[in-house]
């Protein structure tokens, strides 16, 4: 008896024991909500920790390897269910979806199923996740620009989440989202949000508009290091050296307008501890997101505002820092430039076992090889991957069809996110298309750098802060030039943000030879993206423009670079076709051209006349004949080739 009293006793402690050991292992782990997800956007001093968890997408990618991404709807869901709702997303576990995005949205309800719920948990319109009008969807993590529609309210699930489309067709979407280890998310996403949770969204919406940072600057452990150099061509300059471990949570330079340059040649070279290789080493204008040697990006950390450019990613590091720039020289003046701007240094060490330092891998394809994707960031380590800039510029004039290409990511070996297109990366949406992806446009965690038809160019940004994607083993991170088979002629130049105890990645050297901005010779202008000015009854209704009695049409050519070229139309000829002179201001360019024939007819590249484009001259005039009949011309687009 006293045996079996003694074995329950030690069953009892060992029983206690696991209690206890469970219950510190609970705590041990930060558990995930609605909140933990919103402090990630908040707390950008959080970017070099590590994580475990696993980012993954569904998306409507063509998984044939075509182009039909979402046009027709057919890999727009993984099954259909017997009453022809559709599921597009489905996974088990704990897990938040971080990230969902569309440019084509539509008013059918969307069921979000929970933890295994046979009941939809939370039902909303798709439209509504970005309309703004259903709280807590709301600006600024979510809503549209260039043509996408962004969604970065978090939506977190205990075990399981299956997401349910109502409507007969969905075209293009892409859901991204957290994978998480069992017991680590705390609540389950509810549409109700808690005191605290409405709180912390507000602090996101005001943080985020304080783009300069103001935190830094006020924190009293943060140590402001003053620059104040010359550089000339051909010169190194140290813009900083820290000889003691600590973190960079703020860069600065004045005067962000000198670097403007079709050159490009002068880089910024950033070495951590002494490494053999720098951290950072890439031409300035490339690592502040400038657009082909232009200021253009303007997000919630990195980028330029009133001519200052800023960088507040946190770099940590163990011992030392060194930050370097390089005049680089160049053909013609190479003028000496005065530097300016602040480090902010706070002297906070490194902990190795759970941050990683700060690295960014410049990548410049010149030709990019046909069949073959551009890498963002390919190499073997761990860490995690935090950020893009691409600069993207077609080598064949015409449309940006390169941009069709889609993003592919494998982490590890595996594919764990494979995109739709190249501006659906960037949460933008529909080049080429008025009031879409047409013109640069910043936005706190995306956006478009430029879009230019006749220099047929683009390039946009995009930060990853709640969606980081870790590894650890390896990365693969591309993206296509091409809507198939990667095969569009296409320079592109791209700097990689991540977090990682080494480099995985070594950048090039910058030369002039890969940094100097790429011109044409042949530039070609769009119906659709031309800025038109007119006297008299004058209509546009696509590519035809309509005087009913007579009048002007002045086209607006500001954005081709001065020169002389030659001007050709691809138009189309017709019974209503037109008599037009082309004039520049007040000199008749050409003699009268007629455009009427008595069918229709396309003809390519019909000689106009010669241009002179420089700041006075860069408009093109069409002065139309009076004729009820013949009125009209149809231009699919003008072609003018340098001399």
């Amino acid at each position: 008896m006293k045996n079996l009293k003694g074995k329950k006793v030690v069953f009892m402690i060992a029983m206690m024991l696991l209690y206890a050991s469970t219950s510190i292992v609970k705590a041990q782990i930060k558990q995930v909500s609605i909140n933990s997800e919103l402090e990630k956007m908040l707390t950008i001093a959080d970017l070099p920790k590590y994580t475990t968890a696993k980012i993954r997408q569904f998306s409507s990618y063509d998984t044939t390897g075509n182009n039909d991404d979402g046009f027709s709807g057919k890999y727009s869901f993984l099954r259909k269910n017997p009453d022809s709702s559709l599921v597009i997303f489905e996974a088990s576990g704990a897990g938040v979806i971080n990230r969902i995005w569309t440019p084509t949205p539509t008013n059918d309800s969307i069921d979000f199923y929970f933890d295994g719920s046979e009941k939809p948990s939370y039902t909303i319109k798709f439209s509504d996740l970005f309309s703004g009008k259903v709280y807590p969807f709301n600006l600024p993590l979510c809503g549209n620009q260039v043509g996408g529609y962004f969604c970065y309210f978090p939506i977190p699930y205990k075990n399981g989440c299956k997401v349910v489309f109502r409507g007969k067709k969905l075209e293009f979407y892409q859901i991204q989202y957290s994978n998480l280890s069992a017991g680590s998310v705390g609540k389950t996403f509810n549409g109700n949000l808690t005191k605290e949770e409405r709180e912390t969204l507000a602090k996101v919406a005001s943080s985020w508009n304080d783009i300069k940072n103001e935190k830094i600057s006020k924190d009293k452990n943060v140590q402001k290091l003053s620059i104040a150099k010359t550089i000339n061509a051909g010169q190194t300059i140290l813009l900083s050296s820290i000889l003691k471990g600590g973190r960079i949570v703020g860069f600065e330079l004045d005067n962000a307008k000198q670097y403007e340059s079709l050159t490009k040649q002068i880089d910024i070279k950033i070495t951590w501890d002494n490494e053999v290789e720098p951290a950072i080493y890439l031409p300035i204008t490339d690592f502040f997101g400038y657009a082909f040697g232009k200021i253009s990006m303007q997000s919630l950390i990195h980028g330029t505002k009133e001519n200052i450019n800023y960088c507040y990613f946190p770099m940590p590091f163990d011992k030392a820092a060194k930050i370097e720039m390089i005049y680089r020289t160049a053909g013609g003046k190479n003028e000496p430039l005065q530097v300016s701007g602040r480090i902010y240094y706070l002297p906070q060490v490194r902990n190795p076992k759970t941050e990683g330092k700060f690295y960014a891998y410049w990548n410049k394809d010149l030709q990019a090889p046909i069949g073959k994707p551009h890498t963002f960031l390919q190499g073997n380590g761990s860490g995690h991957y935090v950020g893009t800039i691409l600069q993207a510029q077609g080598l064949t004039p015409g449309m940006t069809l390169f941009f069709e290409g889609d993003d592919y990511t494998a982490i590890d070996g595996q594919t764990t996110v494979h995109g739709t297109g190249s501006e659906d990366y960037f949460n933008g949406g529909w080049y080429a298309l008025l009031d879409r992806w047409d013109r640069k446009m910043s936005l706190p965690l995306h956006g478009s750098l430029d879009y230019s038809l006749p220099f047929s160019r683009t390039g946009g940004y995009r930060l990853f802060l709640s969606d980081k994607m870790p590894f650890a083993k390896s990365i693969n991170h591309t993206i296509e030039h091409g809507p198939e088979n990667n095969n569009k002629p296409a320079d592109y130049t791209s700097v990689a943000f991540y977090y990682a105890p080494k480099s995985i990645a070594t950048s090039v050297v910058p030369t002039n030879k890969l940094s100097k901005v790429f011109l044409p010779d042949t530039l070609m202008v769009y119906p659709q993206l031309m800025n038109f000015s007119f006297n008299g009854n004058i209509t546009v209704d696509g590519n035809n423009l309509t005087a009913r009695n007579g009048g002007s049409l002045r086209i607006d050519l500001q954005e081709i670079p001065q020169g002389k070229y030659k001007l050709y139309l691809d138009v189309e000829t017709a019974p209503n076709g037109a008599d037009i002179v082309f004039w520049q201001r007040q000199t008749q360019v050409s003699k009268a051209i007629s455009f009427y024939n008595t069918t229709k007819k396309f003809e390519a590249k019909k000689f106009i006349c010669d241009l002179d484009i420089d700041e006075f001259r860069n408009t093109l005039t069409l002065q139309f004949k009076a004729d009820k009949e013949r009125n009209n011309i149809h231009i699919h687009r003008l072609i003018l080739i340098k001399k």
